[in-house]
């Protein structure tokens, strides 16, 4: 079931999504988990949609949605599981700026 909520269709508003990532640290395990089961679902729900997923060293685990006219936002996925991670990222979906 958390995999069809990470398969939702993304609304027309947002416009791009970027997780960022620490490939070891702890903090950053549940979001490499969410990478692994449910991003290729969402990718798959949105094919046309940018969906970019960046690791660098040492960095805290965050998800940065951009809408119309360059507004963004950010939500922190520091030890987050992979369903708290989907539940994130609809909340941004949801948002209207």
């Amino acid at each position: 079931m958390a995999a069809a909520n990470a398969a939702k269709r993304l609304p027309q508003h947002l416009k791009e999504l970027r997780i960022h990532l620490c490939q070891r640290s702890p903090a950053s395990q549940g979001t490499r988990d969410w990478v692994k089961t449910h991003y290729v679902d969402l990718k798959k729900a949105n094919p046309r949609f940018p969906i970019l997923i960046r690791e660098c060293s040492n960095v805290s685990p965050v998800v940065y949605a951009r809408y119309e006219f360059g507004v963004e936002s950010t939500f922190p996925l520091d030890n987050m599981n992979p369903s708290q991670i989907n539940e994130a990222i609809q909340s941004l979906a949801a948002q209207k700026v």
